[in-house]
């Protein structure tokens, strides 16, 4: 669990503050990646507290993050530096705050990112790590994953070590979201959810987590709030929904929309929402109100992407999807493989 957080409109500005303790010295620097969407953000800008040598990178998260990126970041922050960095701090939505994860562990563990994705191959703590997200949804800010594409899958690097020391939430920072990415962003928090809630992983204390976090979204999408208390709940829905996931797991949906990213780059919260849009016969009284939502704030979701697609393109998103045991696991049982072939999930894909 992530063992600090700090909650509250405009709590942004508390982040000197809260990393001032955690800097070892003047020469060992606060690296802080920001998307890039904030280069021109002067009012946001002016909140990062910089002192010494402390660093401003500034990343784009049009594409999904990459093991490749990680590596990158990596190599450029130890040849900047003849030490360590006091901490990574990530600015953003679920991309970066899975970078700022990423590069943390990658800095005190050897070799390439693409070697540590799976469960549990992390040994050696990461350096602090923050996590600030500007977009809600995700359950980034609080999951023990980095999803990272790497050159054969897209898995994350899953630890104990992964999860952030300290989030600072501020719903203030989500203001200004574009309305579609708003919506599927935060829809990815509603189908952690549903395939938490509904999933052979399911315990207590995920329950509990899952079921605050689907009335949260419920009130955000088919209810009547101001723009600051849907910023508030939703900010609050994909905590616990991270929670949810974090203790259980997810299912079909991110198996699949998986296979969508590594083949067509497709962002993870729109390709979750047009892999659920299709699974009816695994999640009927999800997908039920996931079209109500839909229908009510006028989203169309994305059809025919796969209309093209070659055989030899199917069974690379089927592989990707297959490799990802553990969701079937949740979503199906332990015999998942009887009834999860090649051919049911090419025919759901040609569907897409």
């Amino acid at each position: 669990m992530v063992s600090k957080v700090v909650f509250g409109r405009g709590s942004f500005t508390q982040l000197g503050e809260i990393i001032a303790p955690m800097r070892l010295n003047e020469r060992a620097p606060f690296i802080f990646l920001v998307d890039d969407v904030f280069e021109n953000n002067a009012s946001l800008l002016a909140k990062i507290p910089l002192l010494y040598n402390d660093q401003i990178i500034f990343i784009s998260s049009e594409e999904e993050p990459k093991t490749t990126q990680v590596d990158s970041l990596v190599e450029n922050i130890i040849l900047g530096s003849s030490i360590l960095p006091s901490g990574i701090i990530g600015i953003g939505g679920g991309s970066l705050l899975d970078l700022a994860k990423a590069v943390a562990l990658m800095l005190t563990n050897n070799g390439l990112s693409q070697d540590y994705q799976g469960w549990d191959l992390i040994k050696q703590k990461g350096i602090y790590h923050v996590g600030i997200p500007t977009i809600s949804g995700t359950g980034a800010e609080v999951s023990r994953t980095t999803i990272l594409t790497g050159p054969t899958l897209k898995l994350g690097i899953n630890s104990d070590f992964t999860p952030f020391d300290q989030v600072i939430l501020d719903p203030e920072l989500t203001e200004g979201v574009p309305k579609e990415q708003w919506f599927y962003t935060a829809m990815d928090c509603y189908i952690h959810c549903v395939e938490s809630l509904t999933g052979s992983y399911l315990n207590a204390f995920s329950k509990t987590y899952g079921e605050t976090a689907l009335e949260l979204c419920k009130e955000v999408f088919l209810g009547s709030l101001s723009p600051s208390e849907s910023q508030d709940k939703l900010m609050m829905a994909s905590w616990h929904g991270g929670m949810s996931i974090a203790y259980s797991q997810v299912g079909v949906a991110h198996a699949m929309s998986y296979g969508l990213s590594f083949l067509l780059g497709t962002k993870h919260g729109i390709g979750n929402c047009i892999v659920f849009d299709h699974l009816e016969a695994f999640y009927p009284e999800g997908v039920k109100l996931f079209k109500q939502m839909t229908a009510k704030h006028n989203i169309s979701i994305p059809k025919g992407i796969c209309a093209h697609l070659t055989d030899n393109q199917f069974d690379v998103m089927i592989d990707v999807a297959l490799s990802l045991e553990p969701l079937w696991e949740n979503a199906i049982g332990k015999d998942w493989k009887r009834t999860i072939t090649r051919s049911v999930l090419k025919d759901l894909y040609s569907k897409m």
